[in-house]
């Protein structure tokens, strides 16, 4: 069985729970509003850093938290890759339009996850993964591996 990895940094103390989806269902994100349980996750690790990086509220943060980079592997076949998105999915700040796509998908149950474009990386794409799925157990999610920033970022 073919699988596609999936990437999520998070501070360390939420290494555990890194796929619960709870940080999105209390605050929301570009592919889903609050009160939605998904977890996002990046296609490769330096993905899943530069998104981090982008929406670092506070920068002197990224030094002085413990991360982790928590791996998953998605069967292929539990991918749903849509042929298209809302026209503004790359609008800043998010639009509804994509709360109320990634929520459409949520709640149709169609797959445990659903690749979406990167906005930071034109061309990688990101993952969405609803924990609530029943195929979602067939998701391996690996060890928390530390990681830390390098203090050569200009942040």
């Amino acid at each position: 069985m073919s699988t596609q990895p999936v990437w999520r940094l998070c501070a360390a103390k939420y290494g555990a729970s890194a796929y619960s989806g709870e940080g999105a269902e209390l605050y929301g994100g570009r592919w889903s509003p609050p009160g939605i349980r998904l977890a996002y996750g990046a296609e490769s690790r330096a993905l899943a850093v530069v998104e981090v990086l982008v929406n670092a509220d506070e920068p002197d943060r990224l030094f002085s938290v413990k991360w982790v980079l928590v791996p998953a592997e998605v069967p292929l076949e539990l991918i749903e890759k849509p042929a298209r998105f809302p026209e503004s999915w790359r609008q800043y700040p998010h639009p509804p339009a994509t709360q109320s796509f990634g929520a459409a998908w949520a709640r149709a149950s169609r797959s445990p996850a659903l690749r979406v474009p990167s906005v930071v990386v034109p061309g990688e794409f990101n993952y969405l993964l609803n924990s609530a799925h029943p195929l979602f157990p067939k998701i391996r999610i690996g060890a928390p591996e530390p990681f830390v920033f390098d203090p050569r970022l200009k942040v």
